[in-house]
């Protein structure tokens, strides 16, 4: 970490909007602004699963699924509109006299993506292609060539047709996909993710996307029950990366992450910076140094 991230990631202000991510926004149904320490800026989210559903049950998730999701269809036209307001809001600076935007550092203003998270996996919603679009439309419509569109994904629906056409049309846009792998062995994905999606099929998932276009890892670590994943289990993962390039994958970064918000269960717990550290030099000693694969760390 470079000292001026550092600097912007530890002063307390960054750090408040870094952990503050609720998924409302004024009276928005499905859009959302974020600090993200990982987009180094300003987010726009789009939140395509108001229902809250999820194929991962993760111990360390920061969405509360004790209260009841919104299950009414996605409304294009909402979203149309919400996408729009946020853009200008956040183009004509009005969004930073708003906490908890209004003491950040001026450096994180920058207007970076607009992410689609929320509160379950986006590429389960049948709308995710229409969502593409209508964000390609705003942005073109307000000529924002530099911002990107991110898909943030587990992974495990990348293999569906009307996903990878979705995918297909983020290729022509300024766009990245981020894919989440946050384990090296099937044992310890179930132990962190609870899933019934079986860990070989996210891993063909994310070498099969990555061969078609150069993709972001994204990985959790944490404790669990006051205790880090094991040398071993390190090890497996940056293999699994390994594995990937080796068959022909393209990783764009990789990045090593952990616990910023209240998590499901109270057993999960962060790492310390040393630990992703430690974390991020096994994984840059085993991928290949031709490969030019960046490996960051955001504690």
């Amino acid at each position: 970490m470079d000292v001026s991230a550092a600097r912007l990631r530890n002063d307390p202000h960054n750090r408040a909007a870094f952990e503050s991510h609720p998924r409302s926004w004024a009276q928005n149904r499905y859009v959302y602004p974020v600090i993200s320490r990982r987009s180094g800026g300003l987010s726009i989210g789009v939140n395509l699963n108001p229902d809250k559903a999820c194929n991962f049950d993760c111990i360390y998730c920061s969405v509360d699924r004790k209260i009841p999701g919104d299950r009414r269809p996605i409304d294009l036209a909402v979203l149309s509109q919400e996408l729009a307001n946020m853009l200008d809001t956040a183009r004509s600076g009005r969004l930073f006299q708003h906490p908890p935007f209004a003491d950040i550092s001026p450096e994180l203003h920058r207007l970076n993506d607009i992410a689609f998270s929320g509160d379950g996996e986006p590429t389960s919603c049948p709308q995710l292609l229409d969502g593409f679009k209508l964000a390609k439309a705003a942005l073109d419509e307000r000529k924002m060539e530099g911002v990107k569109i991110i898909l943030i994904t587990n992974a495990t629906l990348l293999h569906r047709p009307q996903v990878a056409a979705a995918l297909s049309f983020l290729d022509a846009c300024y766009s990245e996909i981020w894919a989440k792998l946050d384990a090296g062995t099937p044992e310890y994905y179930q132990r962190v993710d609870r899933t019934t999606v079986p860990f070989d099929r996210v891993l063909e998932n994310i070498t099969e996307c990555a061969k078609q276009r150069p993709i972001v890892i994204q990985s959790l670590f944490m404790k669990v029950h006051g205790v880090g994943p094991s040398d071993s289990e390190v090890d497996a993962y940056a293999r699994r990366l390994l594995a990937m390039v080796q068959a022909g994958g393209k990783l764009r970064r990789v990045q090593i992450y952990t616990i910023a918000r209240d998590p499901t269960e109270s057993f999960a717990s962060p790492l310390d910076g040393a630990e992703l550290e430690q974390i991020a030099l096994r994984v840059r000693q085993i991928l290949p140094a031709a490969a030019k694969i960046h490996c960051e760390v955001f504690p």
